[in-house]
């Protein structure tokens, strides 16, 4: 994932992550849009995380090496996933490597196309991004699909979930540390126990807001309608920051709705997407 340093260092320092907030060293508490490109979608403490971090560390399984914990994590993925074969590969330069020796490959300054982003045209072959919370009849015709999931740390697996006919052409999995496989699998059936309720939006005000605004939706993801110079993107960042709302640092990232919103949060952040960017209209 390419991150625009220049957007993320105007954030203030930031000494804690819970849920879908983050608290800054200055004492503001800041609404997190991004959620690390969806990483974070369940929040930056997912439940049981720690616990399930813990009790695996204790049992000192940090080495890549064979475990059964692989076949977990793959029963959840399928769970997400049906009739797929996954590859799980160590990060992104082993997954683009692997799609090279598929016969697909993808230049590392090409981002992955992305559904949750309207303006983009799924191909009918090559990779594509997977998206919680999306209608799955939007994948339906993709033979490659690059789950973005719920784990938000160094070295979390990344999959490949391919149709059948074509994973034989591709390279095995890499050996994933235990300790990772364990952490992912309890955040994937963390995340199949709330796609029903996520895939609706249950902002009222956000939703009318929309119905007027440039921003577009799908599902619990936006995204601006038009085509923005840097320095429209650059503003906008600001602003919302301003306002203590943190937008994704990278235009190819759509703004990921969170879980969770204070009333008077909910109210700002409609009034942010309607391009109300006059401080004393958002009090």
């Amino acid at each position: 994932m390419m991150i625009n340093e220049t957007l993320l260092r105007l954030v203030p320092p930031i000494l804690r992550a819970r849920d879908f907030r983050l608290y800054t060293q200055d004492g503001r508490r800041l609404v997190d849009l991004w959620q690390y490109g969806g990483a974070a979608i369940l929040g930056h403490t997912p439940a049981g995380f720690l616990r399930t971090l813990k009790n695996t560390a204790q049992r000192g399984l940090f080495a890549p090496l064979p475990n059964p914990q692989e076949k977990r994590f793959i029963k959840a993925l399928s769970q997400l996933l049906p009739s797929r074969i996954f590859r799980l590969y160590t990060g992104e330069a082993s997954l683009r490597r692997a799609l090279v020796q598929g016969g697909y490959p993808i230049p590392d300054s090409v981002p992955f196309p992305d559904p949750a982003l309207s303006t983009v045209t799924l191909p009918n072959s090559g990779p594509v991004l997977w998206r919680p919370f999306l209608d799955e009849g939007t994948f339906s015709k993709c033979p490659i699909l690059i789950p973005v999931l719920p784990l938000p740390w160094p070295g979390a697996p990344q999959v490949l979930a391919l149709e059948p006919t074509i994973a034989p052409g591709f390279p095995p999995s890499d050996l994933i540390s235990p300790l990772s496989l364990t952490v992912a699998t309890r955040s994937l059936w963390d995340l199949i126990t709330v796609i029903p309720e996520r895939k609706k939006i249950n902002f009222p005000h956000i939703k009318k807001t929309l119905n007027q605004s440039k921003w577009q939706g799908n599902s619990i993801y936006l995204h601006y309608g038009e085509a923005q110079e840097e320095q429209n993107i650059l503003q906008r960042f600001k602003t919302f920051l301003a306002h203590d709302f943190l937008l994704p640092p990278t235009p190819q990232d759509p703004l990921i709705l969170p879980g969770i919103l204070s009333p008077g949060e909910e109210i700002k952040l409609a009034k942010l997407l309607g391009d109300i960017s006059d401080p004393g209209q958002l009090s």
